[in-house]
């Protein structure tokens, strides 16, 4: 790790090798050369020089977490979109013992988000040796379905919206990899209310009375959703539904 800066000031000899820099000792300097004005200056220097090496440490920190930890594997399946995720207890599980042994510790808060329907939770993630580094993610908060039905309480909205900043978070600190699918192959994975929403879109395509109604109900969830998994799910009710329609002929 790199020693401290000297620190030199016309009329202010340096400190002896022996005296430790400290605010006592920068006071001693000044006032038994008469360059009181210049305590301010030698603070500032000390104090920068401190954050600096704070930051040092918390990086070199970081960097022996993620050489640490590996992939982790996923806990948890979404039936609709037929996708694995690894849930916000499974990656406390894993990686709290992991970054608490390297110094690490986190903490969440919120404020607001300048994002229209969108909650914005933060994370201080703070080192032993003094520094820390603020993350922030917003999530949107949506009651309503595709169709305006609504699905879920504010309330229980803004508790999803939260639970999941958090899980995405905690994934970007520490540049965490899942296991298995976890995404959409374009790094955009679907939440509880995503997949709700897709599943009104199946179910739309699924109970197509004729081929005309299915190509129409297809070409609009297809073009509504961007996500690749939800895409595939929904080429995979159409071609099932289509199947049918024939078998019937």
């Amino acid at each position: 790790m790199p020693t401290s800066q000297q620190i030199e000031l016309p009329g202010i000899p340096a400190p002896e090798q022996s005296l430790a820099i400290t605010p006592m000792s920068l006071m001693q300097m000044s006032l038994e050369t008469g360059k009181a004005d210049q305590l301010q200056i030698l603070q500032d220097m000390y104090f920068k020089d401190m954050a600096r090496k704070a930051e040092i440490s918390f990086n070199l920190a970081m960097n022996a977490v993620q050489a640490e930890v590996g992939r982790i594997a996923p806990n948890l399946t979404n039936p609709q979109t037929r996708s694995k995720y690894a849930s916000y207890d499974k990656l406390d599980a894993v990686l709290r013992p992991l970054y608490t042994r390297h110094g690490f510790s986190l903490s969440f808060s919120d404020e607001d988000s300048p994002k229209p329907e969108h909650i914005r939770i933060i994370c201080y993630v703070s080192h032993l040796e003094g520094h820390t580094r603020i993350y922030r993610k917003d999530m949107p908060v949506v009651t309503t379905g595709i169709k305006g039905n609504e699905m879920m309480t504010p309330t229980h909205a803004t508790g999803s919206a939260d639970s999941y900043a958090k899980r995405y978070l905690v994934k970007d600190i520490f540049n965490i990899a899942i296991g298995e699918d976890d995404n959409d192959g374009n790094g955009q994975a679907i939440s509880p209310i995503e997949a709700d929403r897709l599943q009104e879109w199946v179910d739309s395509i699924t109970g197509s009375a004729s081929f005309e109604e299915l190509e129409h109900h297809f070409r609009e969830a297809y073009k509504a959703n961007t996500n690749q998994t939800a895409r595939d799910a929904i080429i995979y009710a159409k071609n099932k539904r289509k199947a049918e329609l024939r078998g019937g002929k």
